[in-house]
């Protein structure tokens, strides 16, 4: 089977292949523009973090499936046994993510939250390291140094800290629980490494399946969003970014290597930041945006040396 696929497979420098390298580099910027404006709609609609996420799973759900079924993969959700106790599992952990994420941006903005949540790569390398015995090394092992440095500069810490500030208790929990969601969300990358035979956009609709159900009875218990614009946002955080932002972004991964993928991670954060600053006129310091570049510099050594190791 590898030897076939190889031999069939265009070469790096084939016009089919850079076409199609090209093509999915275009559908992962496509994907983290989209990303980068959830913020928005999440502080638009006006609503707690745990409606939000239960209206982002649910009409997830409704896109997701409106996809396979256009697209007639439904195989692809059919999982049983161990599979599907570990999809269900691992998708509860991913909707507690969700929530998590959403709570830290309430409590610090959009790009900071956002930026900080992307130095889960590193922690992915970490991980990997120490549960799989993975190799490091050591132009990683600087870049994850680095990484660490800058993300005290993006999250405002050193700010903080030269200028004397006490930052509240309500920043401090907003930053440690977008910490909390990149270690859950490396996790789930570990997690979803290891699967075999479950795709990608196969565990997003478990995703909004299991978050749809588990959350279902939050707004009977706490009220409806009034009928009016606050639906229309809700309905954007479930349509574009989960069902549309999944699909093109998950399109362009399968055509891209490890390393192009990780640098491409980065235009989800870039774009919150910039997004914030347009539309509400929060800019990060000159020190939070060196740390966004620090962090960005890093993860482009990680991923290309991950590139090499899985050549």
């Amino acid at each position: 089977m590898t030897s076939s696929a190889s031999l069939s497979a265009p070469s790096a420098s084939h016009p089919l292949a850079a076409a199609r390298e090209r093509h999915g580099m275009w559908l992962m910027v496509a994907g983290g523009l989209m990303l980068g404006t959830l913020g928005i709609f999440l502080e638009e609609a006006g609503q707690s973090p745990l409606t939000a996420v239960w209206f982002r799973c649910a009409f997830g759900l409704l896109a997701l499936t409106a996809w396979f079924s256009l697209t007639r993969r439904w195989s692809e959700l059919k999982l049983s046994g161990r599979a599907l106790m570990a999809a269900v599992s691992a998708r509860v952990l991913a909707v507690l993510n969700w929530v998590m994420f959403f709570e830290a941006i309430e409590r610090t903005s959009i790009g900071v939250a956002t930026v900080v949540v992307h130095v889960q790569p590193f922690l992915v390398m970490a991980f990997g390291a120490w549960w799989w015995k993975e190799r490091v090394t050591r132009a990683q092992a600087w870049a994850a140094l680095a990484a660490l440095v800058g993300l005290a500069l993006a999250s405002g810490w050193v700010d903080g800290a030269l200028g004397g500030v006490a930052w509240s208790s309500t920043y401090l929990w907003g930053i440690a629980l977008a910490l909390l969601n990149s270690v859950g969300y490396a996790a789930l990358t570990l997690i979803a490494n290891r699967a075999r035979g479950v795709t990608p956009l196969a565990l997003s609709w478990w995703q909004c399946a299991v978050g749809a159900v588990v959350l279902a009875w939050w707004p009977f218990v706490h009220g409806w969003p009034p009928a009016d614009a606050a639906w229309a946002w809700l309905a954007g955080l479930g349509v574009i970014h989960t069902g549309l932002a999944y699909v093109v972004l998950y399109a362009g991964v399968a055509r891209l290597s490890a390393g192009r993928v990780a640098v491409l991670q980065f235009v989800y954060p870039a774009c919150a930041v910039g997004v914030e600053w347009a539309v509400y006129g929060r800019a990060l310091t000159p020190s939070q945006l060196a740390g966004v570049l620090m962090m960005l510099t890093a993860l482009v050594v990680v991923g290309t040396q991950r590139a090499r190791q899985t050549a």
